[in-house]
C-alpha cells in the first residue's frame, strides 16, 4: 500500500517557503506521494442563485502544473500526482508538454490523474466545450500517449489534428501513467479500456468494491491485465479518520486498494505547520 497526502490547496496559503517546507516534511515523514486538486477559475456564487458547486472564486488554487513543477524542484523522491487535472478544459498538446516537463524535471515522478470535472463556468472561461468533455477526454489521452512515446506524430481525430510534429523533451516514463477520477459507469469503462488506475469518491465499502470489480471486468474485455490497475482512496486526518486509521487502511487493501491519500483539508487547521503536524499524528495513529 502506497500512502500519500492531499496537498491542502485551499488552505496552504501563498508563501513559497511554507509550501516548500510542507512538501519536504511530507517526504521526510515517509509519505509516498503528494496529490493536488485542480481548478483554474472560480465562479462568483453571489451572482448565481442556487449555486451548489464545491468551490467558488473565494477558494484559492495554485495552478496544478506550475505547482507540481515547483514541488519537483524542492523534493527528491515523493511522487507528484494530479488528482485530478480537468483535462478537457485544457489544450491537449500543451497539457502533454507540461506533463512531460514535470516528469523530466522530477526524474520520472509524475502520475497524471485526469477527469472531466463538473464546473461549466470554468469550461466557458477557458473556451472549451462542456457537453462533449467525456468523449473528447478519451481522444486527448490517445493523443498525449502518442506524443509522450514518439518523436514525431501524425494524427487525425475528431477533435485533434497533428501533422508530423512532436514535443521535446519526451517524458522519462514511457508513457506517463494515467489514472481516472469520477464514479460514472462510463468512467469505469474508460479505466478498463485505457486507464492505469482509478481515484474513486468512495472508500472500502461494498459499493466501491463492486465498482472496482466492474473496472477490472472492463479491462479483461479489452484484453488487458486487470491486476495491473491501481485504486486510490482518501481518509481524513482527524476524528474518525484518526481513530480508525489502521482498520481503514487494512479494509482498503483487502478489497484490492493499492494507494491511499491522507487529507488534512477541512480539518480546521490554521497554518501549513498545523497540516504537517496532523499528518504526523495520522502516521502514529495508523502505526506507520
Amino acid at each position: 500500500m502506497r500512502i500519500g497526502v492531499t496537498f491542502p490547496q485551499t488552505e496552504i496559503g501563498n508563501d513559497p517557503i511554507a509550501i516548500r517546507d510542507y512538501a519536504q516534511a511530507v517526504e521526510d515523514m515517509g509519505y509516498a506521494h503528494i496529490l493536488a486538486f485542480d481548478h483554474v477559475s472560480g465562479a462568483n456564487a453571489g451572482s448565481r442563485p442556487g449555486w451548489s458547486g464545491a468551490y467558488n472564486h473565494e477558494d484559492a488554487f495554485h495552478e496544478i502544473f506550475v505547482l507540481l513543477g515547483y514541488l519537483a524542484g524542492v523534493t527528491k523522491t515523493v511522487e507528484l500526482v494530479t488528482g485530478i487535472v480537468i483535462l478537457p478544459q485544457r489544450q491537449t498538446v500543451l497539457a502533454a508538454k507540461q506533463a512531460a516537463a514535470i516528469d523530466v524535471l522530477s526524474g520520472g515522478r509524475l502520475r497524471l490523474g485526469v477527469g472531466i470535472g463538473w464546473n461549466d463556468v470554468e469550461y466557458e472561461a477557458l473556451g472549451e466545450e462542456f457537453g462533449n468533455r467525456g468523449r473528447r477526454q478519451e481522444e486527448q489521452i490517445d493523443v498525449m500517449r502518442r506524443l509522450w512515446t514518439n518523436e514525431l506524430v501524425t494524427y487525425e481525430g475528431t477533435w485533434h489534428r497533428i501533422t508530423d510534429a512532436g514535443i521535446n523533451p519526451l517524458p522519462v516514463q514511457q508513457p506517463i501513467p494515467v489514472w481516472f477520477g469520477g464514479g460514472a459507469e462510463a468512467t469505469l469503462r474508460r479505466i478498463g479500456r485505457m486507464g492505469d488506475g482509478w481515484i474513486p469518491f468512495g472508500g472500502p465499502d461494498e459499493e466501491t468494491a463492486a465498482a472496482m470489480e466492474r473496472a477490472r471486468g472492463y479491462a479483461r474485455e479489452a484484453g488487458r491485465d486487470p491486476s495491473a490497475l491501481g485504486f486510490e482512496t482518501t481518509i481524513n486526518a482527524d476524528g474518525d479518520g484518526l481513530d480508525g486509521a489502521a482498520d481503514y487502511i487494512e479494509a482498503w487493501e483487502r478489497i484490492g486498494g493499492t494507494h491511499l491519500v491522507v487529507s488534512t483539508m477541512g480539518c480546521g487547521l490554521d497554518s501549513p505547520g498545523a497540516h504537517v503536524e496532523a499528518l504526523r499524528r495520522f502516521r502514529e495513529a495508523a502505526g506507520l
